[in-house]
């Protein structure tokens, strides 16, 4: 019997949890349960399956070292019930707790299990606020009232006040809030790139890996014995050490490029490890704003950096949460095409998709300019449905949690909610692509083309989706210039494009789909 049992969730593997604190270890037991329920509520990418069983198996270790008592419940225990509540029914016969005390889940479809608990066990149940996000949800909610639109800027540059982060008496560092406009160099093959480091599995990871190949041979991706990510607290600490020395001085100038057959370039690997509580954001943020103090990295890199996780991490998770469960169904624009079958295999003739998808299937990673302007943008001009672009999205990365995940694909990437995150779509014909990398050479199609056999299909895709959406875009003042130089081009090119268009999403439409 005990007093206090901690439930401890797969993305809350922090030794500082909110759910920790103040709490005597002698008089609680932690729970941690590898339940069904989460391992298959949606086809996770086999890779995303087990650096989450391995590091949820380490962090129990790296607690019991702390003095906690760990009761761990293991996916393949013959008694496992396959659901949270299950589980945490079975821990309280073990335990006969007199309270439960519980950190915030992160998803509102989780958030609901926990908010039954009292009811359903009649033992007291405390839910703490989750401390490892700066920004909370009702102070999230007194910025966003009233504003005609939730503007990321804005927010971020609260957040910049409120944490100090770059700045100096009250004003920010160098004189702007924003250097993104320094931050859109293409990169190329001479440059000398860090590589991120790489962790030989160790015992629990190998026994994690085994099983996941056993058990979810049929989801995305693939799981090998090359297996590199970190699954500690301390193997992430070296990662993030090794960025902010070797990448980060040039993170800021390359951060949109991409090169063939280069998946990292100078981006920092560390999302998977801040989402699941192995690292501290804040912290982070406070090391690389040192390393511009002391002359190390560049203003705009370490800006850019910042930004990423005080400005659009916090942003997502306050829109996530204000909008509500019903914003995953919002579908403004009202697409409902399948996602191709490549997007499942890699095997497309585009090779800017080609390049994004076979490294995210063999890695379950990509820079969010892959993300956002190669899978996402063709996912958009195709007029995939959004919903289904935001499953794909959460299955298939190593990073993707609902509650950031969700907002990012159907609401920046997708348009889906009608303008709430992005001014305007985020949409581009091939030159952007071709500009940001040098994808375009190694194509088969020609970006210099919009009509014909090898013309580009994304752009005779991208006229075609301003034409198809002109009623409910036109008026959008971002997109004036793009409408306007269409009006101006002779009514017999615009109907070739769109016969191009037409063309190329019947033939998509005829391919193979997906495995359900």
């Amino acid at each position: 019997m005990v007093a206090t049992l901690i439930p401890v969730l797969g993305d809350q593997l922090s030794l500082d949890l909110s759910a920790l604190r103040d709490i005597d270890p002698g008089d609680a037991t932690i729970v941690m349960m590898e339940v069904a329920e989460e391992t298959g509520y949606v086809r996770h990418h086999q890779t995303k399956l087990a650096y989450i069983l391995s590091a949820m198996r380490h962090h129990a270790e790296a607690l019991r070292s702390a003095g906690w008592q760990v009761d761990y419940v293991r996916l393949d225990d013959p008694d496992n019930s396959g659901h949270f509540t299950g589980e945490l029914a079975r821990a309280i016969e073990r335990h006969q707790p007199k309270r439960i005390i519980v950190t915030e889940a992160g998803e509102w479809r989780v958030a609901a299990m926990l908010d039954s608990w009292q009811t359903l066990f009649g033992i007291d149940v405390e839910i703490r606020a989750d401390t490892r996000f700066l920004c909370g949800h009702a102070e999230f909610d007194r910025w966003a009232e009233g504003r005609k639109q939730l503007t990321m800027e804005f927010f971020y540059r609260q957040m910049r006040a409120e944490t100090g982060l770059l700045m100096d008496a009250g004003k920010p560092v160098g004189g702007q809030w924003n250097y993104d406009r320094e931050n859109r160099k293409p990169a190329s093959r001479d440059l000398m790139m860090p590589r991120p480091l790489s962790f030989a599995p160790d015992a629990i990871t190998r026994e994690v890996i085994a099983l996941v190949k056993r058990r979810f041979g049929h989801h995305p991706g693939k799981l090998d014995d090359d297996f590199a990510y970190a699954v500690t607290a301390g193997d992430a600490e070296r990662q993030a050490a090794h960025f902010l020395r070797h990448a980060l001085p040039s993170f800021g100038d390359y951060e949109d490029a991409m090169l063939t057959d280069e998946p990292h370039l100078w981006h920092s690997i560390l999302s998977p490890y801040i989402n699941s509580g192995l690292l501290d954001p804040l912290d982070l943020c406070r090391r690389a704003e040192a390393e511009y103090r002391a002359g190390r990295a560049p203003l705009n890199s370490v800006e850019g950096y910042i930004r990423q996780i005080i400005g659009w991490r916090e942003y997502m998770r306050g829109i996530y949460w204000r909008e509500g469960p019903d914003y995953v169904d919002r579908n403004f624009l009202r697409h409902r095409r399948p996602l191709p079958g490549f997007y499942w295999t890699g095997d497309t003739d585009l090779h800017c998709l080609s390049q994004a998808l076979k490294q995210t299937l063999d890695t379950a990673h990509a820079h969010h300019i892959q993300r956002l302007m190669v899978t996402g943008n063709f996912a958009l001009l195709i007029g995939a449905d959004p919903k289904l672009v935001h499953q794909w999205y959460l299955e298939i990365y190593l990073d993707a949690y609902e509650w950031v995940e969700l907002p990012n694909t159907l609401g920046m990437s997708q348009f889906g909610d009608g303008g709430l995150l992005g001014s305007k779509p985020y949409i581009s014909a091939g030159a952007y692509i071709n500009r940001m990398s040098d994808y375009c050479g190694q194509c088969r199609y020609k970006v210099s083309q919009r009509v014909g056999d090898d013309a580009c299909p994304f752009n005779a895709l991208y006229w075609d989706f301003l034409a198809r959406h002109r009623d409910r875009l036109a008026g959008n003042n971002r997109l004036a210039m793009p409408y306007r130089n269409w009006e101006r081009m002779p009514a017999a090119d615009r109907a070739a494009i769109r016969r191009q268009a037409s063309d190329f999403l019947a033939r998509l439409d005829a391919g193979d789909r997906p495995d359900e």
